[in-house]
């Protein structure tokens, strides 16, 4: 059986005793950002009960008198600040019977399937309601009176039609929001189709949340990520084991998930990604017919790419060794952060060097030796401090 948790405790002084004991860097945005916290811990454990909800609870709502909501926090800031670190403390300290936290689009994929099965009900007249949304936002509310958001970002129009609605029955009914993003409110659904729809969303965000921004200084997740090796050799499964070790501290509790890059008529397939990182394996890069432009198009839309088991090549490969210097040449431009393993260390991983083609690997090799050294992983810090 797992020990309650204390709910006499705070989250500012839980961080306080990180700090004392050494565990954490002493950072003030973040004590800023969990007094705040600790604001809504406090509205919470003043809230009185609920009353039961049922499956009916929607035909009642309007009759009854508005329930007085706890405002909740809309926590906006760069990756690596800690705002992942601050919900874990915050949730597990919430004094709430019934409490759910998921990234955003998960919740949005529930809601989405929650509305498809209340109008199959409607369509084979199990029930009178025509509006889904009510019943809808009443049946999520019976399960959860605070929603807390890891992720918090409207990409897509269907999520951005139905949010305000679904949200203005949600804070009527008393549901309490916390939420994390990269994004501040007002950039939501930025240049999104039909975004004039959604513009009453964040209006509504701003009277039922209060927004911080956590702005540290200090990008803790490249921090964990400059404590770690670049570069790995040789390809065993011990270094296998040690990628997606690093690959796991830099993704910080994210979730990675496939992605295209859009280019002419075409799309570039990226394996692993999450906000502006990556993972490929040397074949995905080299084994596939792509070129110095599709290598742009990845060194612009990420400043941290993992690449898996890069082989010793040969006569035999001439294609790959021509893309994998344009690549190394394209990320080094761009002050990209890289990590690889490989068969061996950079000089030796052209088996045979000949002609032109073996100076531009002496460059290659070079370079690769560079974008290991402190002075380079710190111009790749400056350009996501830039960005």
């Amino acid at each position: 059986m797992q020990p309650m948790p204390d709910y006499s405790i705070s989250v500012s002084e839980q961080l306080k005793s990180l700090t004392a004991s050494g565990s954490l860097q002493v950072d003030s945005a973040q004590m800023d950002v969990a007094k705040s916290l600790d604001r809504v811990l406090s509205h919470l454990k003043q809230k009185r009960p609920a009353a039961k909800s049922s499956a009916l609870g929607w035909l009642f709502a309007a009759k009854k008198k508005p329930a007085e909501v706890a405002k909740g926090l809309y926590i906006h800031g760069s990756v690596g600040r800690g705002k992942t670190m601050l919900m874990d403390m915050f949730f597990s300290m919430a004094p709430c019977a019934k409490k759910r936290r998921a990234h955003f689009h998960e919740f949005m994929a529930d809601v989405h399937n929650r509305i498809a099965g209340h109008r199959l009900k409607f369509k084979n007249g199990e029930t009178k309601q025509a509006d889904p949304v009510p019943p809808v936002a009443a049946d999520l509310f019976a399960q959860a009176e605070l929603l807390c958001f890891d992720e918090f970002s409207v990409t897509d129009i269907a999520d951005a039609m139905i949010l305000s609605r679904l949200f203005s029955e949600l804070f009527s009914l008393g549901c309490v929001l916390v939420a994390t993003s990269n994004v501040e409110p007002d950039n939501l659904y930025k240049d999104g189709l039909n975004r004039g729809l959604f513009l009453p969303f964040i209006d509504l965000l701003k009277r039922y949340v209060d927004i911080v921004s956590l702005d540290s200084p200090t990008d803790y997740r490249m921090e964990k990520l400059n404590s770690q090796p670049v570069y790995l050799v040789p390809l065993n499964r011990r270094n296998d084991m040690a990628m997606d070790a690093t690959w796991a501290h830099a993704l910080a509790g994210r979730k990675a998930s496939p992605t295209e890059i859009p280019m002419k008529g075409r799309s570039i397939h990226v394996p692993l990604a999450v906000d502006r990182m990556a993972r490929f394996s040397f074949e995905d890069l080299c084994d596939k017919p792509l070129g110095a432009a599709d290598f742009l198009a990845i060194s612009d839309r990420f400043d941290t790419i993992f690449v898996d088991r890069v082989p010793k090549m040969g006569a035999d490969k001439r294609n790959q060794i021509k893309r994998f210097i344009i690549l190394v040449d394209t990320l080094y431009d761009h002050s990209v952060r890289l990590y690889i393993s490989a068969e061996a260390m950079p000089e030796e991983l052209l088996i045979e060097r000949r002609g032109t083609e073996g100076f531009e690997f002496d460059r290659t090799a070079s370079r690769l030796f560079e974008m290991r050294s402190a002075e380079y992983l710190s111009q790749t810090h400056a350009r996501r401090a830039a960005e």
